[in-house]
């Protein structure tokens, strides 16, 4: 842990982890949700935990949703990205208890924005997503769940139902001490402008889509 002087000559600890900062309640047109923000003292990002109804601790109907600005506010067809966050909001309304966490720092699998745009300009010119970020001398994927699980565990959540089709924020909750109860499926039906980027997603990074085989006509 580092450290830094305090206003006496003494040497403080720096904090580390996830502290809560506010709890505000916000109406959305998916229903009225408490936002419950955070502060990542290891990595300085502003996080927000999405909160509906009485969640308890076992078995929480759970979004880890990776911040994605062209998806979730452009609604980019290149990915899937901003149809799982709607539809992840829309699943724990139904529920009538759940979180969505929402990961900033996590656009283009940890790239960041202006990498992930190289990474899109590479992929219109034949490379596939795992290829772009290797060309472009980056990870495939350097998202780190450590955060999340975190948050999970301020709001008292022991276990989840993880909203998901990638396997590895599986393991990483529950490397994390966080147990993952059901793998819920959060299939959107692909268009013609991001198959190939979710074949891509299912082929190389091991993702469970198994509703991309009924569009078998799009080359």
């Amino acid at each position: 842990m580092t450290e830094k002087v305090g206003v006496l000559g003494k040497k403080a600890p720096q904090r580390t982890g996830v502290e809560r900062v506010v709890n505000a309640p916000l109406p959305t047109v998916y229903g009225k949700f408490q936002a419950v923000g955070y502060l990542d003292h290891d990595r300085g990002d502003e996080q927000v935990a999405l909160v509906y109804g009485d969640i308890g601790t076992d078995d929480v109907l759970v979004r880890l949703h990776s911040e994605c600005l062209t998806g979730d506010a452009f609604g980019s067809q290149h990915c899937e990205c901003g149809d799982q966050l709607a539809s992840a909001l829309r699943a724990v309304v139904a529920e009538g208890a759940g979180v969505v966490v929402y990961l900033r720092g996590h656009e283009g699998r940890g790239i960041g924005l202006l990498a992930k745009l190289r990474a899109m300009a590479l992929q219109a010119e034949g490379l596939d997503t795992v290829e772009a970020n290797l060309a472009l001398g980056l990870p495939v994927d350097a998202r780190d769940y450590g955060v999340a699980a975190g948050m999970l565990q301020d709001l008292g959540v022991r276990s989840v139902r993880l909203m998901s089709n990638n396997p590895r924020k599986r393991e990483a909750l529950v490397r994390h001490g966080i147990q993952v109860a059901e793998q819920v499926p959060l299939l959107i039906p692909p268009c013609e402008n991001n198959i190939t980027y979710l074949r891509t997603k299912r082929e190389r990074l091991d993702h469970h889509l198994p509703h991309l085989d009924a569009v078998a006509h799009w080359s």
